[in-house]
């Protein structure tokens, strides 16, 4: 996740950043360009369209449908961020499962071998999450038209968290462990799974297609009809400005389709890496 100040205004508006959408839509900033350069060219030089053409009214077109895609673009990045940010929250959960479920066993236990086995257990659970939901395979478990071979018997995140209940079950039937100490330290375990599913549950489950399809062919066809009316009021600016609205319009999708997915190596996902990390430094602090 890219670090910065949100104060610093001059390297927000100057500095162009590997997460930037200006770098990714250049190339079709440029077709854009060139086919509003057309229809301008057609426009005024060959059709001689006089001021009271009918195609001059299909600004008005604009003007009604301006306020409906600001309404979806808005609720598209909306919905996003609220997968990035529960996402977010997921992990922080699983940081403060982490940490709680150490204190209680540097509490409880005595023996250091089994101290040692938490020491890296604990920790190893986030390592495995954090590579379990950068498989690509992971996003694909419940599309209809994909057939993976997968064998559930492996999922990982789940052995780690069996390994470690085996453990803890085992600390109880040597008698290293209460009933009562049982019972206190299960939420912890039990939450690791939970947090894992929720996450999966992200991943898995992508904005419905036919909703992002419509919202690209909306913007497409908007900014390619941008050219024939307002070529009457602005002449050949009419490449900049339409250039630059297709920049805003699909630089919201771009940023909605890049945080909805916040468990990958884009610049703006979360930085489990780091996250994972800081479970590890804190858990062999404690243990």
């Amino acid at each position: 996740m890219t670090s910065y100040n949100p104060k610093d205004w001059i390297s927000f508006i100057f500095h162009i950043s590997k997460a930037d959408t200006f770098r990714k839509l250049i190339p079709i900033m440029i077709i854009i360009g060139i086919y509003s350069g057309i229809i301008a060219y057609l426009e005024i030089e060959y059709w001689h369209l006089p001021e009271d053409s009918h195609v001059k009214n299909i600004s008005m077109m604009h003007g009604m449908l301006g306020f409906v895609i600001s309404l979806l673009l808005a609720y598209r990045t909306n919905t996003a961020y609220d997968r990035w940010w529960e996402g977010r929250k997921m992990w922080g959960g699983l940081v403060n499962s982490s940490r709680n479920l150490a204190i209680k066993l540097n509490a409880m236990l005595v023996d250091d071998t089994d101290r040692a086995y938490f020491r890296k257990m604990i920790p190893h659970y986030a390592s495995i999450l954090r590579k379990h939901l950068n498989d690509s395979d992971t996003g694909k478990q419940l599309f209809d038209d994909v057939d993976l071979e997968i064998d559930h018997h492996k999922h990982r995140p789940n052995q780690v968290a069996n390994k470690l209940f085996m453990k803890v079950n085992n600390l109880y039937l040597s008698k290293k462990i209460s009933g009562n100490q049982l019972i206190i330290i299960n939420n912890e375990l039990q939450s690791f799974t939970d947090i894992c599913g929720a996450c999966e549950r992200i991943k898995n489950t992508p904005i419905p297609y036919s909703y992002s399809a419509f919202i690209k062919k909306f913007i497409f066809i908007y900014v390619l009809t941008l050219p024939f009316g307002y070529v009457f009021s602005l002449g050949y600016y009419v490449v900049p400005v339409v250039v630059f609205i297709f920049y805003v319009l699909a630089s919201l999708e771009l940023i909605a389709e890049e945080i909805e997915d916040p468990f990958g190596e884009d610049a703006n996902d979360l930085p489990t890496k780091k996250i994972t990390e800081n479970i590890k430094k804190h858990i062999e602090e404690i243990l």
